[in-house]
């Protein structure tokens, strides 16, 4: 079994940051730090950067996760549609190891998915069964939590002019993730939690 999206649920990645009114990744001149302030003098300002809005370019990263073994597949496409969703099965189906006898894909309900090209791709590719979540139920797809450490690994940080800057942020760290991949299994993982003693517990003490 494994999961097939496209950004989380359908959500596109953070937009390519278009420069504001200052250039990138500088930082507007302000009074400089106090240090030994002088009597009746008003403290030095914080420094102050402008904030940066807009978009140079947007995208999907559509993705497929085997829970089992942590194996992820992405691809970025500059627009959701049904062509590049299915052309996005075409590379899975190669991507998945030969000799597969039922395949198993989680989905949600976007109208793409649903589209009579992707029926053609069932009928053509009958191992496969598509199985779709319930409405606002995208907990239910183990690939949603694993897009979360995606974002972490390729984004965090990090400023991409280009949306082909991102993209090749999202293909590295998807290799990095394959290299160092894990089972992802239902439930909250446990951290940092002493394993409680065997035996009879204590009895309270009385007042």
């Amino acid at each position: 079994m494994f999961a097939v999206t496209d950004t989380g649920g359908g959500a596109s990645p953070p937009p390519v940051a278009e420069p504001g009114p200052a250039a990138p990744g500088t930082v507007l001149p302000t009074q400089p730090a106090a240090s030994g302030m002088q009597p009746g003098h008003q403290p030095a300002e914080r420094a102050r950067q402008e904030i940066d809005y807009g978009r140079r370019g947007k995208g999907y990263v559509f993705g497929a996760f085997q829970p089992a073994t942590g194996a992820a597949l992405t691809e970025a496409y500059d627009r959701r549609t049904t062509a590049n969703f299915v052309d996005f099965l075409e590379k899975v189906q190669l991507w998945l190891a030969p000799g597969i006898e039922r395949v198993y894909v989680i989905l949600d309900n976007l109208a793409a998915h649903h589209a009579t090209d992707v029926l053609l791709f069932a009928l053509a590719h009958p191992c496969w069964e598509f199985v779709f979540q319930p409405k606002y139920a995208a907990y239910l797809n183990l690939i949603e939590p694993w897009w979360k450490v995606l974002r972490s690994l390729a984004l965090r940080g990090r400023r991409f002019e280009t949306w082909t800057e991102l993209s090749q942020a999202v293909q590295k760290a998807t290799a990095y993730w394959n290299a160092h991949r894990h089972p992802f299994v239902w439930g909250r993982r446990r951290r940092h939690q002493p394993r409680r003693a065997s035996g009879i517990g204590l009895l309270p003490k009385a007042a």
